[in-house]
């Protein structure tokens, strides 16, 4: 006898959501404006209670202390757009480190521009061998990268020989994302500019709508002459130089590698980015996580400012955590990330 159960199949981020139904919350726009409405309630009950949370000096704080953070959202949005999970993003952003720094100590007739292409290539090629498990070999994205993101953490440890590598990189080097315009360092001038591009190639492009049509149905898309494997493969490889640019940020923020750089930013960017998928489209889209990654920013710090002084280091996971789990809830009640079953046969 042949008896039919149900079993949860990968979620699907880039499905269409089903239309919610007219009620008071989607009328005042609830539904896809509810970060700014939290990121302005937060701006308000904060600014009564601490009165440091409105001064410039902690909104650019708040603003600089979290570029890591979107440019890592980024770099796990683009295949999540093909419903592909890359995480692996916060070891690719150590491993580009850990590599820049070893150059510019162990190398220095090397100049550091060009030691810091080298551990894009590197991730890149990360970001290739991911592809490849996950195309050819048919493993599943999460397992995929989460193996590559311990192989990563092994290579990091031993290229740095489980050390600390600090005052090795050049003012010239550091400069080239410290350098300030309008008060605020040039890396975050970094983190709009790959914004806006990666919103222009996923929104404006071919490109874009191969990736939303290849994370919505893939078997379809794949019948309609969409080469939905190169696309997968592709936004894994895209993952890992974004995610590499992490690290060169790092070098030029700091100046400093340690082997617990890297992972600790996984959390916050993926909850940004589910929190920025329920924002604006309804689905994964730049602008929708970039104003997450400000609006729990703010969270966390009108929270550490009020209740603390921002003296206890413990407030900002269990916010990012609390977030990251009622992000995705609300995400999946939403429709936005769907958990379709699929049919299988048992035999009893």
């Amino acid at each position: 006898m042949t008896a039919v159960t149900e079993q949860p199949a990968e979620p699907t981020a880039g499905a269409a959501p089903a239309k919610p139904g007219r009620n008071w919350t989607t009328k005042v726009g609830l539904d896809k404006y509810s970060a700014l409405y939290l990121w302005a309630l937060f701006m308000i009950v904060f600014s009564f209670t601490s009165e440091q949370f409105l001064t410039w000096t902690s909104i650019r704080l708040v603003v600089t202390e979290k570029v890591i953070v979107g440019v890592l959202a980024l770099a796990f949005l683009v295949p999540l757009a093909a419903n592909t999970f890359d995480l692996s993003i916060g070891h690719m952003m150590g491993f580009s480190l850990v590599i820049t720094s070893v150059i510019a100590r162990d190398h220095p007739d090397i100049p550091q521009v060009v030691g810091a292409l080298i551990a894009l290539a590197a991730c890149a090629i990360a970001g290739f061998l991911s592809g490849l498990i996950v195309v050819k070999l048919k493993v599943n994205s999460f397992i995929a990268t989460l193996g590559m993101s311990q192989v990563l953490a092994a290579l990091t440890l031993l290229f740095s020989g489980n050390r600390q590598i600090s005052a090795v990189f050049t003012d010239s080097y550091r400069n080239l994302g410290l350098k300030p315009i309008f008060d605020l360092p040039l890396y975050f001038y970094y983190l709009v500019i790959l914004a806006v591009i990666v919103w222009f190639v996923l929104e404006h492009t071919a490109t874009g709508r191969y990736l939303f049509a290849t994370g919505g149905n893939y078997e379809a898309a794949r019948l309609a002459g969409v080469k939905t494997d190169r696309y997968v493969w592709g936004s894994l490889v895209v993952s890992a130089l974004i995610g590499g640019f992490a690290g060169l940020i790092q070098s030029w923020k700091t100046g400093l590698f340690g082997n617990d750089v890297g992972p600790g930013f996984l959390f916050p960017a993926i909850a940004a980015v589910f929190f920025g998928a329920s924002q604006l489209r309804n689905r994964p889209n730049v602008w929708g996580s970039m104003i997450a990654v400000l609006t729990l920013a703010f969270g966390v710090k009108g929270l550490q400012l009020t209740f603390t002084g921002g003296s206890k280091p413990w407030i900002e996971p269990l916010f990012e955590g609390v977030s990251l789990l009622i992000a995705v809830a609300f995400a999946s009640r939403q429709g936005i990330i769907k958990i379709p079953k699929r049919k299988v046969a048992a035999k009893s």
